[in-house]
């Protein structure tokens, strides 16, 4: 668990990759993760857990099968849990999730994953050297 403060902002200046998501704490049994993305991620859903995300800059579409919902820089969406969604991003934003530790960025059931989404349970956020 991180012991210190994590300046978000300098946090995603670690990162180049798109749709890889680096945890930058941890709180019980939940990761706190960052992102930068852009482009469409991949149908999926998550079974057993809501999936939240808050949109630190940019802009954020997340397609549910029956409307989209379009979160402007600052705002928060949860995704309840059973229920299909693509996250996707015209012109680019960085997000925060939370979700519980070991959750795959592709859920339990998801189309085939393209190339640019990287599916993964979260990397550890690195200082960059």
């Amino acid at each position: 668990m991180m012991t210190e403060p994590v300046e978000l902002t300098a946090a995603l200046a670690t990162f180049e990759a798109l749709w890889s998501p680096r945890i930058v704490t941890r709180v019980n049994d939940y990761d706190v993760r960052i992102a930068k993305v852009a482009g469409e991620h991949v149908w999926h859903r998550h079974d057993d857990t809501d999936e939240f995300f808050l949109v630190l800059s940019g802009e954020l579409t997340i397609e549910l099968r029956d409307r989209s919902v379009v979160l402007p820089q600052g705002a928060v969406f949860v995704v309840p849990r059973g229920t299909d969604h693509r996250p996707s991003s015209g012109s680019g934003a960085a997000i925060l999730m939370f979700e519980p530790t070991g959750t795959s960025t592709v859920g339990d059931h998801h189309d085939p994953v393209p190339g640019h989404v990287d599916a993964t349970t979260g990397h550890e956020l690195r200082a960059r050297t």
